[in-house]
C-alpha cells in the first residue's frame, strides 16, 4: 500500500511513532496530486507551498508532543462553497465577483483549530445547483474510475479527490444529495449528518456539510472536529460527548426498511437494484429484519420542491445585470428562469411540499429503525452532462432517493456496495432516525466490514 493510501488512524500512529512526519506525508501526497490533477481537475485554489508550511508546523508540534487536535497534520480539502478567510468564494460561477472571504466558515474554522493541513478547495458547479462536475468557472471535474464519466455533484471535486486519494479527508455540502450522490458515483463514503450536527454558514433549508472519505472510520474521526457548535448557525446542535470512533453494532433484530422504488424520478438500473438487493441480504444474514417499504416521495412533492428552489434562486439572481447573468451556466440559468413566472403563493405551496416530505419520512420511521436504498438510480453518465437527464426541464429526477432526508433532517450515508459491469461504483444509502448519527455510522461500518470495503482504488494516469 502506498503512503498516500493511509487512513487517519494509520497516519496518527505513524506520526506518533515518528516513522512518518506530516511534512514527509504531505510531500508524497503532493507528488500524487500532481500525477492525478490534470486528468480529473478536482481542485481550486490549490496551494502546495502553504500546505508545506502547515505540515512543517504540524511536524514540529508532533515532535514536541503538543498537537492541537485529532486531525493535526491530516491534509484536508473544503468544497469551494465553504468560505476560507482571504480566499474568494466563486460559488462555481463566472457571475460572482471574486471578493476574499472575511472569515472562515464553521467547517474551515474547526479544521484549522485542530491543525489540519488545508491545501485546497474542491470544485463545484454554478451555485452548487447540479449533480455534476460541470461549471462555468472551474475546469470540468471528472470521475477517477473513468475520466469520460461524471463524478456527480455538487461536491464534485471532493468526491473525485477522495476517490483519487488526495489525502483521507474532504468536506462537501449537501442540500438534496450533494455529498451522497457523488460519493455513490465515485465509490467513496459520504456522510450527511443530522442537520445542525455540523454547523454551516450560510444556513439554508436542507443544507448541511459532511465528510467524504475512503473509509467510514475516517469520516468518524472528522466528525469529532466538525461537530463542535458554532453560533453562526442558528440550528447548531449542543456540544456532544460521543466517542465518534466507537463503531461497533449488533444488527440482530434491527428492523431495516428496504426501499427500491423512490416513488418518482429515474427508474433504477438493473445493476443498481441487484447490488442493493445483495446488500440487503448481508443485513439479513447478520440477523437484521429487512422489510420492503414504500417510497416517501411523490411527484407532487418533487415538483413542489422544484418550484420552491427555482423561485428562491431566481430571487437571488434577478437583480444581477444582464451581463453577469449571461455568465451563469446556461443549463442552470434556463432552469432558474422558470422561477420568474412563479407567484409568491406558488413558491409557498412549493415550500409546503418540503413539510410533506418531512411528515412522510417521520411516518416511515415509526415502523423501522433504519432504511437502506440505492443512493443513485443509475450507474453513470458522461462527464460533460449537467445532470443525469441533461435536461433543465427535468433537473431533479436523480435525487429522489436522497432529497427527502435533507428535508426531514435525518442522518444518511452513501457507501459502496459493488460495481457495474462497466467497472463503475454503485452506492448504498443508509438512513437513520433524526439525531442518531452514530447509528448510521455504525451500520455503515458494519457493512464495510462485511464487504471489506473498496480494495483497489484508481491509479493515476501514466504520462
Amino acid at each position: 500500500m502506498s503512503e498516500t493510501d493511509l487512513t487517519i488512524r494509520e497516519l496518527r500512529q505513524r506520526f506518533a511513532a515518528r516513522s512518518l512526519s506530516p511534512l514527509e506525508y504531505w510531500l508524497a501526497l503532493e507528488r500524487h496530486i500532481e500525477a492525478w490533477e490534470p486528468a480529473i481537475c478536482a481542485l481550486y485554489a490549490y496551494d502546495p507551498e502553504a500546505a508545506r508550511q502547515q505540515a512543517k508546523a504540524s511536524t514540529d508540534r508532533w515532535m514536541r508532543g503538543a498537537t492541537l487536535g485529532v486531525l493535526d497534520g491530516i491534509p484536508a480539502t473544503l468544497k469551494e462553497l465553504i468560505a476560507t478567510k482571504g480566499q474568494p468564494v466563486p460559488l462555481g460561477t463566472r457571475a460572482m465577483d471574486l471578493v476574499p472571504a472575511a472569515e472562515d466558515a464553521p467547517a474551515a474554522a474547526r479544521l484549522r483549530e485542530d491543525g489540519a493541513v488545508l491545501f485546497a478547495k474542491t470544485t463545484c458547479p454554478d451555485y452548487g445547483m447540479l449533480s455534476s462536475g460541470l461549471s462555468s468557472f472551474h475546469r470540468l471535474s471528472r470521475n477517477p474510475w473513468d475520466t469520460s464519466q461524471n463524478p456527480g455533484g455538487s461536491s464534485a471535486g471532493a468526491s473525485a479527490a477522495a476517490a483519487a486519494g488526495y489525502g483521507p479527508l474532504h468536506i462537501g455540502t449537501d442540500i438534496g444529495g450533494s455529498v451522497r450522490l457523488p460519493a455513490g458515483w465515485t465509490g467513496t463514503f459520504g456522510f450527511k449528518p443530522s442537520h445542525g450536527r455540523i454547523p454551516v454558514d450560510p444556513f439554508y433549508v436542507g443544507r448541511c456539510a459532511g465528510p467524504m472519505t475512503r473509509t467510514v472510520e475516517d469520516a468518524a474521526y472528522a466528525m469529532a472536529t466538525l461537530s463542535r457548535p458554532d453560533w453562526r448557525d442558528g440550528t447548531s446542535l449542543p456540544p456532544n460527548d460521543f466517542d465518534w470512533t466507537d463503531l461497533d453494532i449488533d444488527v440482530r433484530g434491527l428492523r431495516i426498511g428496504l426501499m427500491l422504488d423512490a416513488g418518482c424520478g429515474l427508474a433504477v438500473d438493473d445493476e443498481v437494484g441487484a447490488a442493493v438487493g445483495a446488500a440487503a441480504q448481508r443485513f439479513k444474514d447478520a440477523g437484521a429484519i429487512v422489510i420492503p417499504v414504500q417510497p416517501v416521495l411523490t411527484r407532487e412533492m418533487l415538483d413542489g420542491l422544484d418550484a420552491f428552489w427555482r423561485s428562491r434562486f431566481w430571487a437571488d439572481i434577478e437583480s444581477l445585470s444582464p451581463e453577469r447573468r449571461s455568465k451563469i451556466l446556461p443549463y442552470i440559468y434556463a432552469w432558474a428562469e422558470g422561477g420568474a413566472s412563479i407567484s409568491g403563493a406558488g413558491a409557498i405551496r412549493g415550500f409546503n411540499q418540503t413539510i410533506e416530505m418531512r411528515k412522510s419520512c417521520g411516518s416511515l420511521f415509526t415502523e423501522v429503525d433504519a432504511v437502506i436504498s440505492p443512493t443513485n438510480p443509475i450507474v453513470s453518465y458522461p462527464a460533460e452532462w449537467a445532470s443525469p437527464t441533461n435536461d433543465p426541464a427535468r433537473p431533479f429526477e436523480h435525487i429522489c432517493f436522497t432529497v427527502p432526508w435533507n428535508m426531514s433532517e435525518q442522518p444518511a450515508s452513501s457507501i459502496n456496495c459493488g460495481f457495474s459491469r462497466s467497472g463503475m461504483p454503485v452506492g448504498l444509502q443508509i438512513v437513520g432516525p433524526r439525531f442518531d448519527d452514530m447509528r448510521v455510522l455504525r451500520l455503515s461500518k458494519a457493512f464495510e466490514s462485511w464487504t471489506g470495503g473498496v480494495r483497489s482504488w484508481p491509479k493515476p494516469p501514466v504520462r
